[in-house]
């Protein structure tokens, strides 16, 4: 599951502006660094040589000494051939024995300043042979070095923590040829992933596989902060892929930073950055991982300075200024994104021992519990400035998908102790059952939007993962159910499945309708891209660890042909613009969370259940794996007493 929001995804980016070169007048207001720092070093070079003509010009003493006001200071005359002081005789300062010795240190000084001034016009003269955008690098580069250096010193020790015990990080060897071929085919999709967006977009957030460079979306600021790096990090351990692994860690290590003036999604940054981090501290055990998620959440927690405690979609790592998204119904967050923060933060109070980031999330859920919700249902829209619902809009897919997705999986994460979340699940999941859930006329159980008591008969390809939570949450449903949410979670399994067997590509569309003959097929133009998104392929996988019905690993199989096939391009994986032409056009992005969770869940769908066992390891909304902990105490009072 990803970005519940696609507005942000395919929101425009204004184009800086091009006014030419400036007049020699506005140049001169406004020289750049570079500039200023050949003046500076032009200027040091001529005071120096100021300095040193002052110690070479002849004084009226005729060399004998410095001119410093000396002549009349007596000192006592010692006759050494007695041994003791001649009280009656006094010699003059720099006659003598002292003459000679101030004379060897007034020609020592003069020639350090000549050699320092002779050093620094060479200097001068070597920087001005350099380019501007080589002397703007290298200012760049000390400056890097002064703020890593601050960081070191700013930087406490994090308590050490006892990893809870970790099971199946690697392995996963199926028993069959077949399906270890397919396996090693899923496992060279991710290398050709990964080695085109090493060699065409490293640093940046994403790639554009087709113009071979690299891309960002306004999700991310405005800064270069490695998102598929960090997205990537814990496919590559699970794949065995350590050296790739490395690469990426020793690029965390020395050049991610949070401290930059760039405006993120709380959200996003809270599943990819923070969730992809702690997945690759708990497989590796390596501290940089944790330590950098720590950093990120402490940028983070200015996002929740609001009248109500409920945080904003977006902040700035910098300022710490928040503010929402201008389209979000009369200013207000969003359920998916504010309801999909519970277990990365559980985690850094575990991690960290300290419980802001538990008390955090725990205000959001106790102010939930507080609310009317209209027919049961949570309303995508809550304004954080006056603690009402938005817009009546309840959706499964897009705007509120992972909010249901994390309470069920905080109960899991606490080893099924907290009961609270469990209940706000069950409540949430029979409202939907009862409101959105319905069959089409052709037999196909799909998963509608509700609106101001209306229901659209649309699913989105978000709404798809919902098969596998069903499936996730069957066991320890009310009135033994179990049974009747895992035939719910296959039935959606089909119906998704169906969305990609009816286009031309066999790739699903971003959503698709249920209305008159128009079934599991996308109708307008804008709902037929696929974006190489995994909430399908995550379903299988959930269905076949629960079922074992081969069916699923042949759809899986059909899906990861398909994108081999059409997605595939010489600079790594791109979306599709239409599945229903059989001459597509590409998008041109290879996005962070193709191999963050679609490969990630194609490699486990053909791996075997010892790897990644879910009775230990709960999965985040980005496929990032986190073990099960142990609560013995989930109170608000912030007490938190983690085992």
């Amino acid at each position: 599951m990803t970005t519940p929001a696609l507005l942000p995804l395919t929101g425009r980016r204004i184009p800086p502006l091009n006014l030419g070169p400036p007049s020699f007048s506005h140049h001169r207001a406004t020289l750049r660094l570079s500039e200023k720092f050949i003046l500076l070093l032009i200027l040091s070079a001529f005071i120096t040589l100021c300095f040193g003509a002052f110690f070479f010009l002849p004084d009226s003493s005729k060399h004998k000494r410095f001119d410093l006001g000396l002549e009349d200071v007596l000192i006592p005359h010692v006759d050494t051939s007695k041994g003791e002081k001649d009280i009656g005789g006094f010699l003059i300062h720099g006659q003598g024995h002292d003459e000679h010795r101030h004379r060897e240190e007034e020609e020592r000084l003069r020639n350090k300043i000549r050699a320092d001034h002779e050093r620094a016009l060479e200097e001068a003269k070597e920087k001005l042979k350099k380019s501007r955008e080589t002397i703007q690098a290298e200012i760049e580069t000390e400056k890097n070095k002064v703020a890593q250096e601050i960081k070191k010193k700013e930087t406490k020790p994090l308590p050490p923590v006892p990893l809870p015990n970790l099971i199946g990080i690697n392995g996963g060897e199926p028993e069959d040829e077949d399906t270890r071929e397919k396996r090693e085919k899923i496992k060279e999709m991710m290398k050709h992933a990964w080695s085109n967006y090493r060699k065409y977009g490293w640093g940046h957030n994403e790639l554009k596989p087709i113009a071979m460079k690299g891309h960002s979306t306004n999700i991310f600021g405005s800064s270069k902060m490695g998102a598929t790096i960090v997205d990537a990090l814990d496919t590559l351990y699970i794949m065995g892929l350590h050296d790739e692994f490395k690469e990426g860690q020793e690029w965390i290590d020395h050049n991610l930073d949070f401290s930059v003036n760039s405006e993120v999604s709380v959200f996003e940054v809270n599943i990819r950055f923070i969730g992809g981090l702690l997945a690759a501290y708990y497989l590796s055990g390596q501290e940089v991982f944790k330590n950098k998620a720590v950093q990120l959440a402490g940028k983070l927690l200015p996002a929740f300075n609001t009248p109500t405690g409920i945080p904003w979609a977006m902040v700035n790592l910098k300022s710490g200024i928040g503010r929402n998204w201008g389209w979000a119904s009369a200013g207000s967050s969003i359920l998916a994104e504010f309801g999909t923060l519970h277990m990365e933060f559980v985690h850094l109070s575990y991690l960290t021992g300290d419980p802001v980031y538990y008390q955090k999330v725990m205000h959001i859920r106790k102010l939930l519990q507080k609310m009317d919700r209209p027919d049961g249902l949570y309303p995508n829209y809550l304004n954080p400035k006056t603690g009402r619902w938005g817009q009546h809009h309840t959706s499964v897919g897009g705007l509120g998908d992972s909010f249901y997705e994390y309470l069920l999986k905080a109960w899991l994460m606490s080893d099924k102790t907290d009961i609270e979340a469990r209940k706000m699940y069950d409540d949430a999941i029979e409202a939907i059952e009862k409101h959105l859930i319905r069959t089409s006329n052709g037999g196909l159980t799909f998963i509608g939007e509700w609106k101001n008591g209306h229901l659209e008969r649309k699913m989105g390809h978000l709404t798809c993962f919902a098969g596998g939570m069903f499936a996730l949450g069957a066991d320890g449903s009310r009135k033994d159910k179990a049974g009747h949410y895992l035939q719910l979670g296959a039935e959606i399994a089909h119906t998704c499945h169906e969305s990609y067997d009816r286009t031309v590509l066999k790739l699903g569309p971003e959503a698709f309708k249920f209305d008159g003959g128009a079934e599991a097929v996308a109708v307008r133009q804008n709902e037929k891209y696929y974006i190489l998104r995994p909430e399908v392929i995550e379903t299988y996988w959930y269905m076949w660890r629960f079922t074992h019905d081969p069916k699923y690993r042949q759809w899986g199989w059909e899906a990861t042909e398909a994108i081999e096939k059409y997605c595939r391009v010489r600079g790594g994986f791109s979306g599709i613009k239409d599945v229903y032409s059989s001459a597509p056009a590409y998008d041109d992005v290879q996005q962070s969370f193709f191999l963050a969770e679609t490969l990630k869940y194609l490699y486990l769908l053909f791996s075997s259940d010892d790897l990644l066992p879910l009775d230990h390891w709960v999965f985040n909304t980005e496929a990032h794996p986190l073990p099960v902990l142990h609560l013995a105490n989930t109170t608000l009072s912030g007490n938190l007493d983690l085992q």
